[in-house]
């Protein structure tokens, strides 16, 4: 099958990663969003960027699916949204379900964790399903 490269919606842009974290409000999910934004940094070992206006990106990885189509996207990241931080664990969860019990107050979607305020959550146990995350993401898409 052929390859098809898709310019996806989602892409790292020119903009400014600590002009978005600024204009994050209130203050409070202000300072959650800077909270998880080093802690990405500090655990990805990557520096930040942009993917599209929202969404602030450690890392990247190719991807090609078996109907050819193939594309960039971020290794992990996070969004400061108007009702949650949502968190991108590119990996999925299938794997941390006692992780995820242990985690606090938070809801999922495919590939994203919902989290209303850092203070409903064990941070540490945040940090480790991202790192596992990273782990497996490292496993099926080396660096």
């Amino acid at each position: 099958m052929a390859k098809t490269q898709v310019k996806n919606k989602t892409a790292p842009t020119e903009a400014d990663v600590q002009t978005y974290l600024d204009a994050v409000t209130p203050e409070w999910k202000q300072e959650d969003a800077k909270t998880i934004a080093a802690m990405m940094e500090r655990l990805s070992g990557h520096k930040p960027k942009m993917w599209g206006p929202t969404m602030v990106g450690y890392g990247q990885y190719h991807y090609v699916y078996d109907s050819g189509r193939e594309g960039d996207m971020m290794r992990t990241g996070f969004s400061a949204r108007k009702t949650a931080l949502t968190l991108y664990c590119i990996g999925g969860f299938q794997d941390k379900e006692k992780l995820l019990a242990k985690l606090g107050k938070h809801s999922l979607g495919k590939s994203c964790l919902y989290v209303k305020r850092l203070s409903d959550i064990d941070l540490d146990v945040l940090e480790e399903i991202i790192v596992k995350d990273l782990e497996y993401m490292t496993e099926k898409y080396p660096e």
